[in-house]
């Protein structure tokens, strides 16, 4: 099991580090450190796990629902219901203030337990949970591909639920619905639908789909709390030929993308192929941030997680770290066009989790 793995390696980490006791912060939107520890996903309010290197576990909720649904999801972690967040947290932390206390994402805290006049002292171990986080188990990549093949089996459902005249919170729900009996509670998925009107991808709207238009997703499933991404356009109709070659070049991103994926290599080095490409097409500028915001970036515990995908990301690539590579940005002659693959850095270079084709699907008008 992923979770069982993970707290071994947390466990043996804290060990390496000297520290006695980690605090682990999560909310609503990101919870991966806090999962990390406490094999929690949480859905409302904030949380904090407290674990120590002997390997018990409580976790402080201020939601009164999250800490029901945690005591029964969360067997063998204590499980607190604290309003006030921050000084019961504090008044647990007081008891061990003379051992050596590290806390991430320590800059995600309340502003109270991290002042200096507490008690105890909180060091900041980010770096070091974003190393675990980045650098997947064999557990936890299993868990990955279970969910890129849940993305790309959606996603299929999706092009199905692509009809004139739906309103994209109607597609949305279908997918939902889809993945909800499937046994997925958890998707993070963004839509566009239209001509060169649209910039992006957003929440999805009452804008109904039209014939002609492009229609965009980022789906991103989870299978035991791990999100793999698939990023896909399709046109309503026969597709044009400025979409046709608009898509070509966002199809020789992607593949220029994926094959500068190796050990050794850079986050800048993926973006800075996927880039190049737009450049020598003459479509530098739409590699900026004016008009998109990143060339990808990891998956695991946070559907959009660390590496960054950008050209002054230095991080380095290594076997086990999982990533989606997608060129996504606007394109002049045609509108916002997406394209990407969930991959897995391996020895030789990149697995590719995705595997529905890189084409521009057509749908009936």
């Amino acid at each position: 099991m992923p979770a069982q793995a993970r707290r071994r390696h947390l466990l043996t980490a804290m060990a390496d580090a000297g520290i006695e006791h980690v605090v682990l912060y999560g909310n609503a939107w990101q919870g991966d450190y806090l999962r990390y520890g406490a094999d929690f996903g949480i859905l409302e309010g904030h949380g904090i796990a407290l674990v120590s290197s002997a390997g018990a576990a409580e976790l402080f909720l201020d939601s009164a629902t999250e800490a029901e649904r945690a005591e029964v999801e969360t067997p063998g972690i204590k499980i607190h219901f604290a309003a006030d967040l921050a000084r019961a947290v504090g008044a647990r932390l007081d008891r061990v203030a003379n051992r050596r206390l590290a806390a991430a994402p320590l800059r995600f805290l309340p502003h109270w337990l991290a002042d200096k006049g507490r008690s105890f002292v909180l060091e900041d171990v980010t770096p070091l949970l974003d190393r675990l986080l980045m650098h997947k188990l064999p557990a936890e990549i299993a868990a990955l591909r279970r969910a890129a093949q849940m993305a790309d089996d959606a996603y299929a459902v999706f092009r199905d639920a692509i009809k004139p005249g739906r309103r994209q919170y109607e597609v949305v729900a279908d997918i939902e619905a889809y993945l909800r009996r499937r046994g997925c509670p958890d998707n993070f998925m963004i839509i566009g639908s239209g001509g060169t009107d649209v910039f992006g991808m957003t929440p999805p709207s009452e804008r109904r789909i039209a014939p002609g238009d492009l229609v965009t997703t980022e789906l991103t499933p989870a299978v035991e709390g791990y999100f793999a991404q698939i990023c896909r356009t399709l046109v309503v109709g026969k597709a044009t030929a400025a979409q046709r070659r608009a898509f070509g070049v966002f199809r020789e991103a992607l593949s220029a993308g994926i094959a500068a994926v190796r050990p050794g290599a850079t986050a800048a080095d993926v973006a800075r192929a996927e880039n190049d490409v737009f450049r020598e097409h003459g479509l530098g500028d739409y590699t900026t941030s004016k008009w998109t915001r990143v060339r990808g970036h990891g998956l695991g515990l946070f559907c959009d997680s660390k590496p960054h995908l950008l050209e002054d990301v230095g991080t380095p690539l290594a076997p086990g770290m999982a990533l989606i590579v997608h060129p996504n940005t606007y394109h002049p002659e045609v509108g916002y066009i997406v394209l990407g693959d969930a991959v897995v850095v391996t020895e030789s270079g990149a697995e590719v989790l995705c595997k529905t084709p890189r084409e521009l699907f057509e749908v009936a008008a």
